[in-house]
């Protein structure tokens, strides 16, 4: 450690006064032997930058290190693992969520995103045998969370945005901006893409192919996202905005698809035509048209396995998040099931019958 004193003298003074607060500490018994969180958090960042390497974002990585800097270390930095419970973890909730100088608590989200920060450090430390077992982390006091649906454009709302989208693409003195965004709404929503996914594609990622099973052109596409190398299969409406693309800058295969950020174009948009919100509230995104892929799939029968596969999700997700408000899904015929009254009578009389003992046949005899 240092003591960030410029003078020897000083350091000297201060040092004493550490090692005095601690001496005082051990004899009365609140010194406690064991790593703190601190340590364990040092290593923990250090050891996970190097492993996940290639595997997690820098980003990912960096928005750890900002966690713990700004709020984890500083709330349980010199506590001895051992000491850290589950009612202590529920003080650093209440100690986040209590308004500060600025008068706004964090989103449940991030919130949420700290919790797992600490999980994370707490089970680096139990590996390391720093750590006996892991306190408690969940919520208490949690009800059951709504089941909902993902923020997404109706059919007639997806067609009120590609329609606003295409009039501005066929204006006079059109930017290219305003014909790529235009192109943009329809790639994403006939493959299902998500925004970074479609943020790094390349020329070289999508080949133009025919579907022996239904005839049409559609794309092939290798999608390089945060589960790795995965392959979907688009719909024939994604072929045009392709070759759109490629005429409008001549596309060379190490070229990317949609260079330019075009999120800010979608929400302006959105907004001028009252649709940045659905009725529940939610606020549409450019992940809204993945949303519209997986939802309009659902509505025109599609299996959810091959959706869910085609998205590179799991089918739980897409019970979860998104078959919950389409109808379709529910097969009328297997829940609508009624019997014949007659029928019905009968089985009650049947039943209502008493059982005869059968006859025992006489020895030898058939």
């Amino acid at each position: 450690m240092t003591t960030h004193e410029e003078s020897l003298s000083r350091a000297k003074d201060f040092a004493q006064d550490w090692y005095l607060g601690l001496l005082g500490k051990y004899r009365v018994g609140d010194l406690k032997p064991g790593k703190t969180f601190a340590e364990a958090a040092e290593r923990f960042i250090d050891e996970f930058e190097v492993i996940t390497r290639g595997e997690r974002s820098p980003v990912y990585v960096q928005g750890h290190r900002a966690r713990l800097a700004n709020y984890l270390v500083p709330f349980f930095g010199d506590t001895v693992l051992g000491e850290i419970t589950a009612g202590m973890v529920q003080d650093y909730r209440i100690h986040r969520l209590r308004p500060g100088s600025s008068g706004r608590t964090p989103a449940a989200s991030t919130l949420h995103q700290e919790i797992v920060c600490l999980r994370q450090v707490l089970k680096a430390a139990n590996r390391r045998r720093w750590l006996d077992q892991l306190p408690d982390l969940s919520t208490p006091f949690r009800g059951s969370s709504k089941v909902s649906h993902r923020a997404w454009l109706s059919p007639d709302d997806y067609k009120l945005l590609y329609t606003t989208t295409r009039q501005q693409a066929q204006a006079r003195g059109a930017l290219p901006a305003a014909k790529d965004l235009h192109d943009f709404v329809l790639f994403m929503v006939n493959t299902g893409l998500r925004p970074d996914e479609a943020s790094h594609l390349e020329y070289r990622d999508v080949a133009i192919v025919l579907d022996q099973t239904t005839g049409d052109q559609i794309l092939e596409i290798a999608v390089r996202g945060k589960r790795g190398v995965g392959w979907c299969k688009s719909m024939p409406g994604a072929v045009v905005p392709l070759q759109r693309l490629r005429e409008r800058y001549d596309g060379q295969p190490t070229d990317r698809l949609f260079p330019i950020p075009l999120r800010s174009a979608l929400n302006a948009t959105l907004q001028a035509i009252d649709l940045k919100f659905d009725r529940e509230g939610r606020r549409r995104t450019a992940y809204s048209l993945r949303h519209t892929y997986i939802s309009m799939r659902l509505i025109e029968g599609a299996d959810i396995y091959q959706v869910a596969k085609n998205c590179r999700t799991s089918v739980e997700m897409i019970e979860t998040f998104y078959a919950a408000h389409i109808k379709d899904v529910i097969d009328a015929a297997a829940v609508n099931v009624r019997r014949d009254r007659g029928d019905a009578k009968r089985a009650d009389r049947k039943s209502a019958k008493p059982v005869r003992k059968a006859r025992r046949s006489a020895p030898g005899r058939l």
